[in-house]
């Protein structure tokens, strides 16, 4: 498995990071689409003999449980991984459960260590922008974690372009540490941080860790136009997120997903998986999996490196209209 910096930060991360959101039965967002206990301990050790040492997990995935599965898991293989975890979303029922104030964070990261059963997190992401918190309240907690040892670096996820750079100068403008990293989602189907985040995350020298790679599973290709979604299958179990996919452009980056992969002799989800690691930008694609057959299909991708042409094709078929100022800049033959 390769390995690569996180960004310019020292941190060595592998290639695919093993996400478990999926980890843990839950009562909410993820009912119906999580993995036995058992489960997720034979994915978790599939995974580190595989070479993934990466792992990203929430404070808020199964409701703190997948945390809980971590820090049973980890024992003596603590000091063999990176971990990754985030806060900011609703911890509680209480006004101050949830947001980026110092009073949360702080006490987020306190818990997930107790469920972590660690003394240490490698990289403390907030999990969104919260606009009600000063970013300046914000980067000093975590500067604060991070100088008493409870958390090695920080990263962002789900920010706008304009607010990964609002944050990104103030922690320049405080002289700490700030972001190493920055979480997106991106996929062939979901391009829009191709617009803003990814140029920033170039320019700063931010690592980059890719969520919903195959954009829900759609580009697994085991989706068929015109036939309701397989029993199951996270997209059938989610029928208004189902209605967002089928459609019928998204059906043609699959039919030309799926053409590669039948040049290639390739699964389709490693062929989509392939397009991302191709991508300079990409430092880590974050890959869930239910159970050990999964994982091992996604990680087929490592060993497909797809030509220029082949690349170039998937641009093509999936390059969205991206709007003003975008198309106004590049139809005068500059780049943005």
């Amino acid at each position: 498995m390769e390995h690569r910096n996180l960004g310019g930060c020292g941190l060595r991360v592998s290639r695919f990071c093993l996400g478990t959101m999926t980890f843990g039965e839950s009562r909410t967002f993820m009912k119906g689409a999580t993995s036995s206990d058992e489960e997720a301990r034979r994915v978790l050790d599939a995974a580190l003999d595989a070479g993934v040492d990466f792992l990203d997990t929430a404070n808020v995935y199964s409701e703190g449980r997948s945390e809980e599965l971590l820090g049973e898991w980890l024992g003596a293989r603590r000091p063999r991984v990176v971990l990754a975890t985030k806060c900011r979303m609703p911890a509680g029922p209480g006004e101050n459960d949830r947001g980026l104030s110092r009073r949360h964070v702080l006490a987020a990261c306190e818990a997930s260590l107790r469920r972590l059963r660690t003394d240490w997190i490698d990289l403390y992401q907030v999990h969104m922008q919260d606009t009600r918190t000063p970013i300046e309240e914000t980067l000093r907690a975590l500067d604060d974690l991070v100088r008493s040892g409870k958390v090695r670096y920080a990263g962002c996820s789900n920010y706008t372009g304009w607010r990964l750079a609002e944050a990104l100068g103030a922690a320049q403008r405080l002289r700490i540490g700030g972001f190493v990293s920055l979480q997106i989602q991106w996929s062939l189907i979901v391009r829009g941080a191709e617009r803003e985040l990814l140029p920033a995350a170039r320019a700063r020298g931010l690592g980059v860790m890719v969520w919903s790679p195959l954009a829900r599973g759609f580009l697994s290709g085991k989706y068929r136009r015109a036939e309701a979604p397989p029993s199951g299958t996270r997209l059938g179990a989610w029928k208004e997120r189902w209605a967002t996919f089928d459609r019928e452009p998204h059906w043609k980056i699959l039919d030309t997903v799926q053409e590669v992969a039948v040049k290639r002799q390739a699964r389709p989800a490693a062929v989509a998986l392939a397009w991302l690691l191709a991508k300079p930008e990409c430092t880590s694609i974050i890959v869930g999996a239910r159970n050990a057959a999964q994982l091992a299909e996604n990680l087929e991708a490592a060993q497909l490196a797809l030509s220029p042409e082949e690349v170039a094709a998937l641009d093509r078929a999936s390059t969205p209209e991206w709007g003003y100022p975008y198309d106004f800049i590049a139809g005068l033959g500059e780049a943005w």
